[in-house]
Order: structure tokens, then sequence, then C-alpha cells
């Protein structure tokens, strides 16, 4: 995708209204809280300019995903996402630490708050905010950096909405306490939303197993094929949620088999059609030392088990 399409596409269009509308609800909702001194209206803008800046993250990471693979980046910019999306769900779990310990403080110290403006300001936020949201929707379904981005709108549009809820009590009894009060049941459900993003981009960064396979299952699907021995040496991982990558050795039986490289080809198909691994590097053997290591023990490799490093694996092809 040139620079130009992808300028043109309808995400990256998205991405920058969003920034605009995002823009206007951070100073109306900044300016009304100021003027008319409501904690729940200000906290909310200090949210939604960590948004602005997620979705610049967002936008940015998104053009650079685009990049080809280069020489000194073989795998491209494709975990650029995964990299946006684990620091908008840490930033969003900050905030609501902080916005957290503003709430606590107000509570100890209430001020006078008119209930009206602060509804209306917030209306008109959730509304903005709403539409930023269903902006992003589409392309939060699978991809993970978008996902984070449309996540920090849901939590504002949440956040909007506990803020119209306290202007309408405070309203109605005077118990200005509403407004904190709001702000940490707003603050419970950031976290709670925000848990997930930060735990799935977190396991891909330490290049966990992807949640929805299991190994052992691949395992026995691999040694059911005829002629496997044996798997190990087992790596699976995603470059992003979309893009998984499996590695990993197979135990040849040569009096089955005599070509072992005829192998290659089912194991495959069978991988991809039933785990959609797409990306894989299968190493056939016909004699392995280490058959028993389903998962190989790379610490000796950096002498951290304590003893000497020992030599790389040999295997018989």
């Amino acid at each position: 995708m040139t620079p130009s399409e992808l300028n043109a596409s309808p995400l990256t269009y998205r991405l920058k209204l969003g920034l605009v509308l995002n823009g206007i609800i951070i100073l109306a909702e900044f300016i009304g809280g100021y003027a008319i001194n409501s904690l729940g209206l200000m906290s909310d803008a200090g949210h939604n300019l960590i948004d602005q800046g997620s979705l610049l993250l967002a936008l940015y990471a998104h053009i650079l995903a685009t990049q080809p693979a280069t020489e000194h980046r073989t795998f491209g910019y494709h975990r650029a996402g995964t990299i946006a999306a684990f620091l908008n769900s840490l930033l969003l779990i900050f905030t609501g630490g902080i916005i957290g310990v503003f709430a606590l403080n107000r509570m100890f110290s209430p001020v006078d708050v008119p209930g009206f403006w602060v509804m209306v300001i917030a209306g008109i936020s959730l509304i903005a905010n709403l539409a930023v949201a269903l902006l992003l929707r589409r392309g939060a379904e699978d991809d993970l950096n978008i996902r984070g981005a449309f996540l920090h709108m849901v939590m504002d549009a949440w956040m909007s909405l506990g803020v119209i809820i306290a202007g309408l009590g405070i309203a109605m009894t005077g118990f200005t306490i509403l407004d904190p009060l709001i702000s940490l049941l707003i603050v419970i459900i950031i976290i709670k939303g925000s848990w997930p993003l930060f735990r799935e981009s977190l396991d891909i960064l330490l290049e966990s197993t992807p949640p929805h396979l299991k190994t052992s299952d691949i395992v026995a699907t691999i040694e059911n094929v005829p002629g496997v021995r044996k798997v190990h040496d087992l790596h699976i991982w995603s470059v992003e949620p979309r893009i998984v990558m499996l590695t990993c050795h197979v135990l040849v039986d040569i009096e089955a088999v005599p070509d072992k490289d005829q192998l290659l080809q089912p194991i495959q198909s069978t991988l991809s059609s039933q785990f959609g691994i797409h990306h894989l590097t299968i190493q056939l053997e016909t004699e392995c030392q280490e058959q028993e290591d389903l998962h190989c023990n790379l610490s000796y490799l950096t002498g951290s088990t304590g003893a000497e490093p020992i030599p790389p694996h040999l295997h018989h092809h």
C-alpha cells in the first residue's frame, strides 16, 4: 500500500476524524469543568487528553504496520500495533488510578457543583465519544491496535454517562459527593475493561502461545500424521493476533517413510486447515538426542542456569 493509498483508506480517515472529534471534547470538558468546578468533567477531559495520544499512537502504528520487512527488521513493523495496544491499556489503568486518588480526595473535601451544566457538557461528550467509538468499531474486530483506541473511546463514553448520572443526582438532591462517587465507579469500569487488552498485548510481546491454540492439540495432530514418531522443540507465538508462527522439529519413522520430505506438505496443510497457522518452519529429522524435550530450554545459551554452555542441538537429517 502506497502512502497516498494508506492516507485515503477508510480506517485512516476514521482515525483522523476521531482525533478531531476528541480534540473538541477535550476543550469543551476542560473549559466547562474548570468554569463550574466539576471534578467529573475535568477528570473526563484529562482522560480524553490521554485518549488523544492513544489515537495518535494508533494512527502511527497503523501506518507503520504497513511498511515492508527490511534487512534490519525481518518481521516488518507488524508488532508496532501490539506495542501501541500495550501502551494504551497501560495508560488506561494508570489514568484510572490517578482519577481514583483525586476522587477519594474530593470525597473528604466536597465542593459545590452545578448539576445541570455538568449534564449538558457531559451529554455533548457522550455523543462525541460514541461517534468516535462507532468509527473505530469495525477495525477493532481483528486489530489489537485499533481495539486499544476503540476501548479508550468506549471507556470515555462510560465516563461521560457516569458524569451525566452524577449531574442529574446533584441537580435533584444537592448531594455533591455524587460527583467523586461516580468517578470511583468509573475507575473500576476503566480498569476492568482495560485489563484483558493489557494481558493479551503483554502475552504477544512475551511471545506466549496464542490463547485460542492449545499446544497439546497441535502436537497430537502432528503426531497423528502417518510416519511421524515425535514432535519436539516446539515454539508457537504471534507477531500480532492475525499472524501466528510455528516452528518445530519432527522425528520421522524412516522405515515407514523412506523419503522424509514427503511429510512436509501433509503436516503443513493439516496445521493450516485445522488451526489457521500458515507460517510454519518444520525441520524433519531421522535421529535426535533431545526428542523427549517438547519445549526447548534456551537458558543454556545465556548461561543463566549456572551450568557451562553446551553445544547447539545436534540433529541428523
